[in-house]
């Protein structure tokens, strides 16, 4: 069985990328980020989401040599509640310089020592497009460099299935595919549960109510007094 690289953030889109690869056949060699980010609540998550889907993780811890993001930075406030044409004008406070393109430079280099044909990435450009690393010509400026400065070239393919999904879209494929949706986190600022104020739990929470669904992750809140 052909194996691929998934970056995989303990998020609802990063969780359906990699089960969309395991639906194709690969498989999955997942690796998660420490990178000095203001709670490690999503890389709980984004273990238990490798364990649910049967898929090896890997850990990589790595310092950025800046706090430019709020992110990162725990004293910078978090966007809240921002329409998608709002974060179009502007780039959200939580954009992590470069972020994208040193988390696929490692992948590309892991993929290779492990002989792996593909990367995959969560990436989608309906409420996060303010991120220039989460645009089509950066991943296709991103698999001309990987075709150009590795041996395995363009071997290697950049897979960004849901680039051009919107998040209730996303959601739906993650029904279907029997995604754990309970173990996923999305919000920023890394409690013992969701904020429900910050950017990504505003358009969580608004994908969910569009298809008239409740979030599982937030029944798990009310049944356990916990994410599950």
């Amino acid at each position: 069985m052909a194996s691929a690289v998934i970056l995989l953030s303990g998020g609802i889109d990063s969780a359906t990328t990699l089960y969309l690869a395991k639906k194709s056949g690969l498989r999955p060699e997942c690796l998660v980020f420490d990178y000095g980010q203001r709670h490690e609540r999503e890389i709980l998550s984004a273990r238990k989401i490798a364990k649910a889907a049967r898929a090896a993780c890997r850990v990589v811890s790595l310092r950025l040599p800046h706090k430019k993001s709020a992110l990162l930075d725990k004293k910078s406030p978090l966007p809240a509640g921002r329409s998608a044409g709002e974060i179009k004008k502007k780039i959200p406070a939580t954009y992590v310089p470069a972020r994208n393109l040193i988390f696929l430079s490692i992948a590309a280099s892991y993929a290779e020592s492990v002989k792996a044909g593909a990367i995959f990435i969560g990436a989608h450009t309906d409420d996060y497009s303010g991120y220039p690393d989460c645009r089509k010509i950066f991943f296709e400026a991103f698999r001309k460099a990987v075709a150009a400065g590795t041996k395995a070239g363009s071997r290697i393919k950049i897979c960004a299935p849901l680039l051009d999904k919107k998040k209730c879209q996303i959601i739906e494929i993650a029904v279907r595919l029997g995604v754990p949706l309970e173990k996923t986190w999305s919000c920023y600022a890394g409690g013992a549960e969701p904020c429900g104020v910050c950017d990504s739990c505003f358009f969580r929470a608004r994908a969910f109510n569009e298809l008239g669904i409740v979030d599982p992750a937030l029944g798990a809140v009310r049944k356990k007094g916990k994410l599950s």
